[in-house]
């Protein structure tokens, strides 16, 4: 697959985050873009209006038949009826993953790899060359709030991925630069065992370019066994790591802090998004950027210029009465890091939490986790577990978190009767949590928030 030789592209499955991205880029390039979705969203409609061809039925009809290159996700059913088509007709047919391990293996590449986290690094340190100059193509898996897309392209041969665990798809890329934020047990459906999960993760560290460098969040299970020529660590406040944030203060829901590395330090770095996680987040990507030779004071004026990532502690409303935010948090060590990080921001106010589980496995599998999380709150409302790609599990349900949860006053209710349950609530700190539709629930909660 040579990117230079594509004239014409199809999507099968055009709407997802990831997806979009690549069809962004090859849009950029000038390249001929179309491609079919399940549903029509927000974002088809941006791609759309950006001159992306879309359709939303199975139709062979609509299918550019000179395509060049077809690419596919793994969430496309290998029964559509599309992808039958080409495969049956000879066409070159690629998962997503296969074009982003081209796209590594031409451009200099920046990966960011994690149970959590990755999102919000990779935007930050796309934001942080795109904003100082430096430039980059970025390959996100959530929209920026700077720049309202989870794309943008650079004449830099350069690029910020970040790189999914899900289906192994990471394991075919090749960075200069690898991020690896965490690695807690997730897709367990996937992999079948933590130990797995961990080696899948110690794979992505080996197959970084030959003097490329591995940034690790200090203290790694098996970091031990972590690959890479050069590798550094970071954390957070812990001094043992060779980079870290130190004399962190909060200012009206954010932060202001050091960084430190043995020979090198950027003081009052200001951070206007809320979580002591995403501070942590911007040590990695500070980290980044300070490898590549950017210096302090543009670093410094980028990251007070950073305005997040939509659902990742994203701030729908604040004022004297009620703070919302909105996350996609979706497994216990995202769930804990967002509401202990809300707490400690908003202290006094009673702490309502509304999460839909996502996936019947995942629920069945960190059930204990989830009610322990939960219990960090000062009142939970369970949405029903959203199915995803999934079938029904016998016997889990949200019963199964509701019935670990100590603490809280627990209920249990469809999406649609939360706005109504939420009336006439004053200091008040309102988040809602979860991977699956629970974002519906932004536009009618943050009017009705609001207006209190």
């Amino acid at each position: 697959m040579e990117l230079n030789n594509i004239h014409r592209i199809y999507f099968i499955g055009i709407g997802g985050i990831g997806m979009s991205a690549i069809a962004r880029f090859f849009n950029a390039k000038g390249v001929t873009v179309s491609g079919y979705d399940r549903t029509a969203t927000a974002l088809t409609r941006d791609l759309e209006a950006e001159g992306i061809r879309i359709h939303y039925t199975e139709d062979l009809a609509q299918i550019d038949r000179e395509a060049n290159l077809v690419v596919y996700t793994p969430a496309i059913p290998a029964t559509q009826l599309e992808l039958v088509w080409y495969r049956e007709n000879g066409y070159e047919v690629v998962k997503r993953s296969d074009v982003l391990q081209e796209i590594t293996r031409s451009l200099f590449a920046i990966t960011v790899a994690g149970t959590h986290g990755k999102t919000t690094v990779s935007t930050m340190i796309a934001h942080l060359l795109r904003h100082t100059g430096y430039g980059c193509n970025a390959f996100l898996g959530g929209i920026s709030s700077n720049y309202n897309s989870n794309f943008w392209s650079s004449e830099k041969p350069v690029a910020v991925i970040e790189a999914d665990e899900y289906d192994r798809s990471f394991l075919k890329l090749n960075p200069d630069i690898a991020v690896l934020t965490a690695m807690d047990p997730d897709h367990l459906d996937i992999y079948g065992t933590e130990a797995a999960v961990q080696d899948a993760f110690i794979q992505y560290t080996a197959n970084i370019k030959p003097n490329g460098t591995l940034l690790k969040h200090h203290g790694l299970p098996r970091g031990n066994e972590l690959k890479g020529d050069n590798q550094i660590s970071y954390s957070l406040q812990n001094d043992a790591a060779d980079i870290y944030a130190t004399n962190i203060r909060m200012d009206n829901g954010g932060y202001e802090f050091d960084v430190v590395r043995q020979d090198w330090l950027i003081d009052n770095v200001r951070l206007y998004i809320g979580g002591m996680h995403n501070v942590e987040n911007a040590v990695a990507a500070i980290s980044v950027a300070h490898l590549l030779g950017i210096g302090n004071e543009k670093i410094r004026d980028a990251m007070a210029d950073f305005k997040g990532i939509r659902r990742r502690f994203e701030y729908l409303v604040k004022n004297d009465r009620v703070v919302y935010i909105d996350d996609y948090a979706h497994h216990p060590e995202e769930l804990r890091a967002l509401i202990s990080g809300a707490k400690s921001l908003f202290r006094g106010r009673k702490a309502t939490v509304i999460f839909q589980p996502h996936l019947f496995s995942r629920t069945r599998d960190f059930a204990e986790g989830f009610g322990e999380t939960l219990s960090l709150a000062d009142e939970v409302v369970l949405l029903p577990i959203y199915p995803a790609r999934e079938l029904p599990i016998e016997g889990v349900t949200s019963e199964m978190i509701a019935g670990r949860i100590k603490g809280p006053e627990v209920t249990i209710m469809p999406r649609d009767e939360v706005s109504g349950w939420l009336k006439d609530r004053d200091n008040q700190l309102v988040i809602t949590a979860g991977a699956g539709d629970i974002d519906l629930l932004r536009e009618p909660l943050k009017t009705l928030l609001a207006k209190q």
